[in-house]
Order: C-alpha cells, then sequence, then structure tokens
C-alpha cells in the first residue's frame, strides 16, 4: 500500500510531466488529399481562401463580378484567364459541385468579396446526381437562397441557364435534356420575379433536342474554347445590364 508521502510525491510530479509534455515542439501541419477534404471540407470552403484573402482587398474594378459554379465555371477562367482578369471577374469554381455546396461556401466566395454582381451558374451536377438523387424542389431552394444572399447585401444578380446536355458521359441514362428545360423554365420566372438578370445561354447553345451544338462541347457537357466563346458575348450583355439596374437590398 502507497503511504501518503508516496501519494503526495506523485501528485506534485504530474504537473511537471503535463507541462513537458505540452511544451514539446508541434508537428508539421499536412495538408488533406483531395480525398480526406471531400470527408472534412465537403463544401471546399478552403478551395479559395487565399484568393479570398488577396482579392477582397482589390479595387472594386479588379472584383467587379464573381462567377461561382463548378466545373464549368472553373474551367471557363482556365481556358481564358485574360477574359476575368481584363474584366474585373472572379472565377469561383468548383469542379464537380451541386447547389447545395455552392450555398454553403456563397458567403466566403461571393459576399465576404462584395462584388458589384454575380454569376450564378449551377445546376447541371444535380440534375446528375453527383451528390445523391436528384431533387428539383431542393435545387430550386438552393439556388433562390444564393440569390436572396446576394440581394441581401446589395450584389446584383445574373442567373445562368444551366447550359445543354444530351447525356452525362460519367453517368449515362439519365435523360437530362428535360429536366435541364424544366430548370431552366423555372429560372427564367425566378429571375424576373426577383428583380435578376438571365444569361440564356440555350439559344447560342442548344443543337435543338436538348444537346450541345456541335463543336461547342468536348464530351457533350463542358465547352471547349469555342463554346465559351458564345458564351461570352452573352455573359456580357447580362452584367451590363445588371448593373445598369438600381440595386436591391442595402445600400453598398
Amino acid at each position: 500500500m502507497l503511504d501518503r508521502r508516496t501519494l503526495l510525491a506523485a501528485g506534485l510530479a504530474a504537473p511537471s510531466l503535463a507541462l513537458a509534455q505540452t511544451t514539446s515542439a508541434p508537428s508539421a501541419p499536412t495538408w488533406p488529399s483531395d480525398e480526406e477534404r471531400l470527408r472534412t471540407d465537403w463544401p471546399f470552403l478552403q478551395r479559395y481562401r487565399t484568393e479570398n484573402a488577396a482579392d477582397r482587398d482589390l479595387p472594386l474594378a479588379a472584383r467587379r463580378v464573381v462567377f461561382i459554379g463548378d466545373s464549368i465555371t472553373q474551367g471557363w477562367r482556365d481556358s481564358h484567364p485574360a477574359f476575368f482578369s481584363d474584366n474585373g471577374f472572379l472565377g469561383r469554381g468548383v469542379s464537380g459541385q451541386v447547389t447545395a455546396q455552392m450555398l454553403v461556401r456563397f458567403w466566403s466566395d461571393v459576399v465576404a468579396l462584395k462584388p458589384a454582381a454575380v454569376h450564378i451558374l449551377a445546376g447541371i451536377n444535380d440534375i446528375a446526381q453527383n451528390a445523391g438523387p436528384y431533387d428539383p424542389v431542393a435545387t430550386q431552394a438552393n439556388l433562390q437562397a444564393m440569390t436572396a444572399l446576394a440581394q441581401a447585401n446589395g450584389i446584383a444578380v445574373i442567373l445562368s441557364t444551366v447550359l445543354p446536355a444530351a447525356e452525362f458521359p460519367w453517368r449515362p441514362g439519365l435523360g437530362p435534356p428535360a429536366k435541364v428545360r424544366t430548370l431552366n423554365d423555372w429560372l427564367r420566372v425566378y429571375a424576373a420575379q426577383r428583380g435578376a438578370v438571365l444569361a440564356d445561354y440555350t439559344r447560342v447553345m442548344d443543337d435543338g433536342a436538348g444537346g450541345m451544338k456541335p463543336g461547342l462541347a468536348y464530351d457533350g457537357v463542358h465547352p471547349t474554347r469555342e463554346g465559351y466563346a458564345v458564351m461570352e458575348p452573352v455573359v456580357l450583355a447580362a452584367i451590363a445590364q445588371a448593373l445598369s439596374r438600381p440595386r436591391i437590398g442595402r445600400p453598398r
């Protein structure tokens, strides 16, 4: 049996041991892999963390419009970076994302940058079931929430139609044309109701059967450089229209 002097000595030694353990040199931080990030940062809040920290201090002319979206938006900036830099546009696309993920990162990747306008191109990956079964009501609610967040913070909204897709190469058999058409019809009505501007890419890209015109997409979904070239006049006109209107929401 331990006597009182032994117990007292042990009690005095314990804090010293704990202090020695907590004051050891910390291990070097490690950056998560893409697989780990999908588990721990599902909306990819860290994807543009460094760029956001720098871009929010840019003059407004250099951050006039934020483009939020998925691989189509990411590919747009990658394919034609001068279109973004020359016009004061910031690209915030994340490949594979659905509208729910974009909504979670909307504050950090859009609102916190305080642009004059936001271009929202989203929904095709919802239809492709990238994050589970497609629920059109949930997709509409996510688009509504992004619009409301932007307008509440004095940011003009450009809602874009979902690009045509006859089939998804990575998930065939879902019949996207009818679903894309229905979502786009809703977007047209909703944009008018909310005082948002519609960037309607359907009229310049649809082949008449719900697919892409020849040469405008390399896989039927993602635009080629030629595809982006036909989109650019459409979005420039939509942005000019949005920025000419009285701002909805609080004064900036």
